[in-house]
């Protein structure tokens, strides 16, 4: 059984995304969900799912190995950021190597870097003029938004889209490809 561990930090939609498309698969699995905020209703996606959480502090994430000994002890293949905003420390991703990935609601190089996520992305790439913005799935190294891209989708944006529209549109590209680019990656990961 391959695992994976989903960190996320606000609402979870495309945490939900992922725990249903694995749901059915005998070979792969989310094995628990952790976020940095006790009150992020990804807790309770997951708590729907039957899905273990864990909640963790900014002293336990960067000072301590506890969170790396709780995924070690869970063997996960890869850890999977949905909507994480936290840096990764570096002793989580030497203890994971090339087995963190993230997604980022544009198209990556451009409009990425620390503080641009969600609708901030999103005001950037419509006040730039850009025709298309998109999602980029990425691995996850000691940058906001920095490592080696997995994939990229493209979506136009048309004269009269707004923020939420833009928004919109992101979302249904990361809930229709990050499962299955999650899935194509586990795949290649041996045990």
């Amino acid at each position: 059984m391959k695992r994976i561990a989903i960190f996320a930090s606000g609402s979870g939609s495309n945490a939900q995304k992922i725990i249903e498309h694995f749901q059915k698969n005998k070979e792969m699995e989310v094995s628990i969900v952790l976020s940095n905020r006790p009150d992020s209703y990804v807790l309770q996606r997951a708590d729907n799912f039957e899905i273990p959480t864990h909640v963790f502090d900014r002293d336990e994430f960067y000072q301590t190995d506890d969170t790396i000994k709780l995924l070690q002890s869970l063997n996960i293949d890869l850890i999977v950021l949905a909507g994480f905003l936290w840096l990764v420390p570096g002793n989580l991703i030497k203890a994971f190597p090339n087995k963190i990935i993230n997604i980022h609601p544009a198209l990556l190089p451009k409009f990425g870097g620390k503080g641009m996520y969600g609708n901030r992305v999103h005001k950037a790439v419509l006040e730039a003029g850009e025709q298309e913005s998109g999602i980029t799935i990425h691995y996850v190294n000691e940058h906001f938004d920095e490592g080696e891209i997995i994939h990229q989708s493209k979506y136009k944006i048309e004269p009269n889209d707004d923020v939420d529209m833009i928004a919109y549109k992101g979302q249904q590209l990361e809930h229709q490809h990050y499962p299955k680019v999650i899935e194509n990656l586990l795949k290649k990961i041996s045990k």
